[in-house]
């Protein structure tokens, strides 16, 4: 198998091998693996110490900055505070200074006193307590050996681990579904309990031994999930719930929460009380010594268990899934189901395509679906940006990143601008209470650029860096310009260069320092050897050269700049800047171009002229969106208008898919798995198909040429898994789109 080990960040170590109570579910105890018998009861010293050290050496070698390690067991209380506390002891002796240690105990909670949580206060031990519910549900399954009920004693831990001393350390509360119980009565009552969090989790069954399904329904356990998703819902989500919540995380392109969920990688590893290394626990639902390695902690490092064939199996995100799991749309959130509960001993009837072993779907496949697919359908509405379907929410998305980013810049300087940087940024409230100027300087594209260049520096330390950020003055001088306000505001020159975003290039013939203040019509700018002034921003003067525009009818005017010193972020070689000729020239042809694109997509040139606000010159090539900000395109100074027409509109196309996915995730970043595009031979990404696809819908409503690959390229998008609810609904947007086309 290839690919780099997976190092473990999470190691449970099993402190005692009995219990307590006699759970007829408990896959330790009454499953097919029963290797329990013949280990210790508690874990020895020699198996404690070299636990700890192996942990260390794990995490050293690969800079991990913290590690969980979960108390288990059995009972893992049965081990008696005094094991416990060596426990905490040696752990915290060797991960100290190497790596955060994250101590839980998992328990029935039935031995929990203040004795324990007075040791678990000290070293920082969280505590996870189970229970199934009300006691009707918890006594059906969470007895005494002789039948009593331990509803009542986990309760009293339950409020123990509630007292406000105690509160810091709750974990939570995990409770294994019965699809017999009531779903509203189990839920009640253990919202009632005020978790921080509750984890549902599915008993664990294997193809061999199905889970049982009292109404038959395939469904029966999504059903009942799903019940209890209506109900915290419609209380708002009092608390974390991690299965529902790791589904909403993967539908909207994120991570995985929990193990039993999602194609991460596994990274834990499992300590027996006699310190053998074995692999998830309950991989002992599958058969005997499943959960086996063959390794142990006096003798072999936790690298070598990480390499084991069945641990990498664990590993390879899609690749370790059946193949009828890889071409279903809801893998990504599913993952396959846990990996134990995939197991078939021997291969089904001839025909069914089922194997043995681990290479199927999970039996609990059909929940896993409904329950997948009812999340999405119940929260898809709330979940999509209304950026997807608004270009006004989406202009306000991409204003509201760019002052995220100016006050990331402020928060990254940490005081180091000096007076400089403080006069300007209060200047810029002061503008902001008294103009819209600095909001037209903030969406002009290229601010965002600098904003972004400002802040790598900073953090990169380059020569330079922190006068990179200080052209925050020129920023503000710009807005008091267009907001005509009589606010004087210092900026530092560049080699007699003054350059004042969304206007222009002053040549002052001084170095240091120049004040501007804004004067009727124009601005005044005094330096230490001259005063000049600008009458009228638009007009060009033999030190003062204006940003130029191009005029539409019933539209607003673009920019046509050749001037930003952040303008070149379009990947192809700018323009140095236009001669007169050339400009007026290449302005002619860009509205030629414009009003034969207003002629064959009236909605789409509609929609640019709302967002599209600045055309930088590129020296050759095609239409480019920048890098960074909505609204700027890059456009090669050669062609006819017949040939910008469509560059125009496929780089606009480019820049708005661009601009969405700058405000809300449409894929999943960690599964770009390769699928065929109808206009190459070569298999995409989902990033780059989405994109052609996105481009090309829009291109087929002026040229049908492109109308077929449009619709095979949706029609592939179709099932992708990577797609997020809100891809999903772009792409419902691009249908229709194309159906109109």
């Amino acid at each position: 198998m290839t690919g780099p080990l997976v190092p473990f960040r999470e190691i449970v170590l099993k402190v005692h091998s009995r219990c307590d109570l006699a759970c007829d579910h408990c896959y330790i105890y009454e499953h097919a693996d029963q290797s329990w018998r013949t280990r210790p009861r508690t874990i020895s010293d020699e198996a404690i110490s070299w636990t700890a050290l192996r942990l260390a050496e794990h995490a050293k070698a690969h800079a991990l900055p913290s590690v969980s390690v979960i108390l288990h067991g059995g009972e893992p209380l049965l081990a008696g505070p005094a094991r416990l506390r060596r426990v905490c002891e040696e752990l915290t002796r060797a991960l100290d200074g190497v790596a955060a240690l994250d101590l839980r105990i998992h328990t029935n909670g039935l031995q929990l006193s203040p004795r324990y949580l007075d040791l678990f206060e000290e070293f920082g031990v969280r505590v996870g307590i189970s229970l199934d519910g009300d006691r009707a549900a918890n006594d059906r399954h969470r007895r005494f050996a002789d039948g009593r009920s331990s509803h009542p004693q986990v309760l009293k831990a339950v409020g123990l681990l509630r007292q406000e001393r105690y509160r810091p350390l709750d974990l939570g509360l995990l409770c294994t579904v019965d699809a017999a119980n009531d779903p509203v009565a189990v839920y009640d009552a253990l919202a009632a309990l005020d978790p921080p969090r509750i984890d549902f989790l599915l008993p664990h069954a294997t193809w061999d031994e199905p889970p049982p399904r009292p109404d038959g329904s395939p469904t029966a356990y999504a059903d009942w999930l799903l019940t209890v998703f209506d109900r915290w819902d419609a209380q708002g989500r009092p608390m974390p719930v991690r299965l529902f919540e790791s589904v909403l995380s993967t539908l909207s392109g994120g991570p995985s929460l929990t193990e039993s969920l999602g194609l991460a990688p596994t990274d834990l590893v499992v300590v027996e009380t006699d310190g053998a290394l074995e692999q998830v626990d309950s991989l002992k639902s599958a058969y005997e010594g499943a959960a086996a390695t063959g390794f142990d902690v006096f003798s072999h490092s936790f690298d070598e268990v990480a390499a084991h064939p069945g641990v990498r199996t664990r590993q390879l995100g899609l690749a370790g899934v059946s193949e009828t799991c890889r071409k279903c749309p809801v893998v990504r959130s599913c993952g396959g189901g846990l990996y134990t509960h995939r197991y078939r001993s021997e291969p089904a009837e001839a025909g069914t395509g089922a194997p043995g072993g681990f290479d199927n779907t999970s039996v609990y496949c059909a929940d896993l679906e409904a329950l997948i697919r009812g999340i999405e359908s119940r929260t898809a509405a709330a979940s999509v940006s209304p950026a997807l379907a608004d270009t006004g929410e989406l202009l306000v998305a991409q204003e509201e990143l760019t002052r995220s980013l100016l006050a990331g810049l402020h928060a990254e300087l940490g005081g180091r601008g000096g007076e400089e940087w403080q006069e300007a940024w209060e200047l810029a409230g002061a503008v902001e209470q008294r103009s819209d100027g600095l909001d037209e300087v903030l969406a002009h594209p290229y601010t965002r650029t600098w904003l972004i260049d400002a802040v790598a520096a900073l953090r990169e330390e380059r020569p330079g860096a922190l006068a990179t950020a200080l052209r925050l003055p020129a920023y503000v001088a710009a807005a008091v310009v267009r907001g005509r306000l009589d606010l004087p505001v210092r900026v530092g020159l560049t080699d007699g260069v003054l350059h004042l975003p969304t206007l222009g290039t002053l040549r002052t013939g001084a170095g240091g320092e120049a004040e501007v203040r804004a004067a009727e019509q124009g601005f005044l700018v005094r330096t230490p050897t001259a005063e000049l002034l600008v009458g009228r921003p638009g007009e060009a003067t033999p030190y003062w050269r204006p940003v130029r525009h191009l005029r539409r009818d019933g539209a607003p005017a673009l920019a046509l700049d050749d001037l930003d010193p952040y303008r070149d972020c379009f990947g192809a070689p700018v323009h140095p800047g236009l001669g007169d000729d050339e400009a007026a020239g290449w302005s002619d042809r860009l509205a030629a171009a414009w009003r034969l694109l207003g002629e064959r997509v009236p909605g789409q040139t509609a929609e640019a002229e709302g967002t599209l606000s600045t055309l930088t010159p590129l020296r050759s090539g095609a239409p480019v969106p920048g890098r960074h900000g909505y609204g700027a395109l890059g456009v090669p100074v050669e062609g006819s208008a017949e040939e910008l027409a469509p560059a125009l509109l496929r780089g606009l196309r480019r820049a708005r898919l661009r601009a969405l996915t700058e405000v809300t995730d449409l894929y999943a970043l960690d599964g770009e798995w390769l699928r065929p595009a109808p206009w190459q031979e070569e298999p995409l990404p989902l990033s780059a198909l989405l994109a052609g696809a996105y481009e090309r819908v829009g291109l087929a409503a002026y040229d049908p040429r492109h109308r077929d690959q449009a619709r095979r390229a949706l029609d592939t998008l179709q099932d992708a898994a990577e797609l997020t609810v809100g891809g999903k609904s772009l792409l419902a947007v691009l249908r229709e789109e194309a159906d109109r086309g």
